[in-house]
This record gives C-alpha cells, structure tokens and sequence, in this order.
C-alpha cells in the first residue's frame, strides 16, 4: 500500500493524491454478496431532502458485510482482499469451513490465505473476533459493538481502533477514537486490530469532479446568500452574520450545539472525547 500522487499535466489532476495498493483482488465483488443500492440524494421516506447537497454520483452496489461475526465455530480461511467503494476501508472475502462465504472489515495486516476464527475458541490473533470478556485487557479492536448481538458499531472507517482499557464485573472501559472512555458490556464482541487502509486519510481528491462522483453537490454559504435565503445573509458588501453564534438556514444553533438525546447513555460514559 502506498500513495501516488499525479503530475501537474492539467488542472484537474495538480496535486491529486490516490491510495494504490496492488494487493486487492481486481476481479469483481462475489455476486452473491452484493446488492442494488438506489441512490436517496438524502432524501427521507416522505421524499424531503433532510441532508442537504448530495445527489448525482457514480453508480456503486452494496456490498453485504458481516458485522456482526456470530457465526457458531466460525473458522475461515481469507480468499481475497477488495476495494468497497461504500466505505474508507477495504472488505476481505471469507471463506468458512462449512462452504459459507461472507465480507468483513479488512483488518490492517490482513492477507490471503490467513486463518481466522470467531468465538471463545478463536485465537488472539488480527482479525479475530471475540467477545469482549475473552479479550486481552490494552489489545487494539475494532467493529466493536454497542450492545449485545446488535452488531459491530464503533471504529469501522480505515485506520480507526479501540483500545481495550480495564474489564469490570459486568463492564469494559473502552477508549473510542475520539477519545471518550465509554463501559461497554463485556459480552459484545469485537475484532481485534485495526482497521486497514489507514493511508486513506492522506488522500487529496484534486478537483471539484471528484467529490461530485462520490455524490456530493456543492455548499453555498450562508453569508453570500440573501437576507430571505438565510439568516446569515443579506447586508452590504462581506457583512458579519450579526447574530451571537452560527445558525442553520433555518434558525437552530450549529457549529458546537449538543443535539445528543442526554437521556440515552451518558451514564456508561467515563471521560467524555473533550
């Protein structure tokens, strides 16, 4: 894996960066795994646009993942490793002992032919998954669930990882990406190590055309709007926004304004990421 970046032969690609790693498979994704995806353009059930500036885009299917990796006496073996273009990370085709095949997250380190297990069975070992009881206290894991066979939730874009801090009784402190120091059940599972294609965040698109193809219309700020059109708006020449802090076009306080429901789960949480 590595990073290649363009010469400056046109505009479109001067200073492109892109994340080239010769050992993915190249044929196509297993048929049996993929599904359609129609495209929303973030528009809700009712057909209302409740996220703005999405829409066009190339056309991509679904690949079917396996988060939740509760497949009894699960050992398979890694036939290959693929490009998904519906996350960051890459996927690794798994082909279990039974016959059965599924995706997973590609670990960091994962490669071909490796043996992988899931259950109390399973070694410690990348790739791996256990529950959180039968993991090493201060192991790397990823994919790691919120609550019991829901799952895996948390740190699944490339190059995230939890680390497993203290086990309790009936609780895990797990230290999330963030930095938040959270209890988690000590039956949820996790995979351990990280996950792979950490060098995607080095990655420079290099022109407009490239986020359109990943489905992302343009944003307009508020400020260069009218006075009618947003808050922000209106005035002569580049005016202040003339309001205490930031608002939505629509009045509601953004850039730091808490939404999180308080009622949810802030009682398994032990240092918050701030």
């Amino acid at each position: 894996m590595g990073l290649k970046q363009y010469k400056a032969n046109s505009a479109g690609i001067r200073g492109r960066i892109v994340v080239t790693d010769g050992s993915l498979a190249p044929n196509a994704p297993l048929k049996a795994l993929v599904r359609k995806r129609s495209s929303s353009a973030g528009r809700n059930n009712l057909g209302r646009v409740t996220v703005r500036h999405r829409g066009g885009g190339v056309k991509r299917k679904f690949r079917v993942v396996d988060f939740k990796r509760n497949k009894a006496g699960g050992f398979g073996i890694v036939k290959q490793v693929e490009y998904d273009p519906n996350r960051s990370a890459n996927i690794a085709l798994i082909h279990y002992l039974d016959g059965d095949k599924r995706y997973i997250l590609a670990p960091d380190g994962l490669k071909p032919g490796q043996k992988i297990g899931e259950g109390a069975q399973a070694e410690i070992k990348t790739g791996n998954s256990l529950m959180l009881k039968d993991i090493p206290t201060g192991s790397q894991i990823h994919s790691v669930e919120f609550s019991v066979k829901n799952g895996g939730k948390i740190a699944r874009s490339a190059g995230t990882s939890c680390v497993l801090m203290a086990k309790g009784d009936e609780y895990a402190s797990v230290k999330l990406p963030s930095g938040e120091i959270r209890l988690i059940s000590l039956e949820c599972r996790a995979t351990l190590g990280s996950v792979g294609n950490g060098e995607h965040r080095n990655r420079n698109l290099g022109k407009a055309g490239a986020k359109r193809w990943k489905g992302f219309r343009p944003t307009v700020r508020g400020s260069v709007m009218n006075a009618c059109d947003h808050p922000h708006g209106g005035g002569e020449g580049k005016a202040p926004i003339g309001r205490p802090g930031p608002v939505t076009p629509w009045g509601k306080p953004t850039l730091g304004y808490k939404t999180r429901n308080k009622r949810k789960s802030n009682r398994l949480i032990v240092r918050r990421r701030k």
